[in-house]
């Protein structure tokens, strides 16, 4: 199987609602916009994209929308993980069906399985499929990260794992993960703020939440970071730090991006409870640092 590019920047897309549905003409209407403005790839159905509240026949569509809308134009990264390897296996296998070709896998979340589970978990899922899997290390939200070795282990033992996203926060883990993998192991940040460090320490490229919002900006940095024009990536991540920094602190992902997008009118922000609109004094802030990078409709 010839194997994509996963170098580069890829949106992990917001998932858009009207009165409660899906709303697909949007949906089309994002992923439109982000390869119109260079993106490199897509992720339907991760934690951006609200995968927690959508019902599985909802979350395959999703997943079909991006894949058609995209229409060849750049990688579509599936989101398919789940804290049940069965469920994992059932998500990753309906997506192949309508044409994912890369799958997501978040770390099983809540019930905080050894490494040897992981293991056990990653290499089931692996088994089940012939799509290309990405790992997804987020221990911040599953309370565990993958750990280097069993990163390691997977590499070797399944042929499909090509990769992983990191957003555990820490370059020397990157660093860790860079010595013990094969060169053509992917490592993507899982944080805007710091895809310049983490590419710095040998990873490829960012999964971004910001280019939602900036898909020209963010893709143009994690180029220049991984193309060694070190000047042009640095004063990128100087002017949109402050963006960075508030889609992260000011309320939980996605809260912040879908409010930055109504406010830029590119989409309306609505969620799926527990998820409720950003509170005002937050909103403001939000709105502040938009402004200053222009960035308000």
């Amino acid at each position: 199987m010839n194997s994509p590019s996963y170098t580069g920047a890829f949106t992990a897309l917001v998932t858009p609602f009207s009165q409660g549905k899906v709303d697909e003409a949007q949906f089309r209407e994002l992923i439109d916009r982000q390869f119109e403005l260079g993106i490199d790839g897509v992720v339907p159905v991760g934690t951006t994209g609200e995968s927690p509240t959508l019902e599985t026949d909802e979350h395959i569509r999703v997943i079909e929308i991006a894949i058609e809308q995209t229409a060849n134009r750049g990688v579509v990264m599936a989101g398919t993980g789940a804290n049940s390897t069965a469920e994992a296996i059932a998500l990753t296998q309906a997506a192949e069906k309508v044409g994912a070709k890369t799958s997501l896998q978040v770390t099983p979340y809540y019930n905080k399985p050894s490494q040897e589970g992981l293991f056990q978990h990653f290499r089931a899922i692996a088994e089940s499929t012939s799509m290309e899997l990405i790992l997804y290390s987020i221990p911040g939200r599953c309370g565990i990260p993958i750990g280097v070795e069993t990163t390691e282990r997977l590499a070797k033992a399944c042929p499909n794992i090509v990769g992983i996203k990191e957003a555990g926060g820490s370059v020397e883990r990157v660093s860790q993960l860079r010595q013990v993998l094969p060169d053509d192991f992917v490592i993507l940040s899982g944080d805007d703020s710091l895809t310049l460090p983490f590419v710095s320490a040998g990873a490829r490229g960012v999964v971004s939440v910001a280019s939602n919002l900036v898909p020209a900006e963010v893709t143009a940095l994690a180029h220049a970071a991984v193309e060694g024009r070190s000047g042009e990536a640095q004063a990128l991540h100087e002017t949109f730090y402050p963006l960075f920094n508030a889609l992260l602190t000011l309320d939980t992902n996605p809260v912040p991006i879908k409010t930055a997008l109504e406010l830029a009118q590119v989409s309306p922000a609505e969620f799926r409870l527990p998820l409720v609109p950003m509170a005002a004094q937050q909103r403001s802030q939000l709105e502040t640092v938009m402004q200053s990078l222009q960035l308000l409709a």
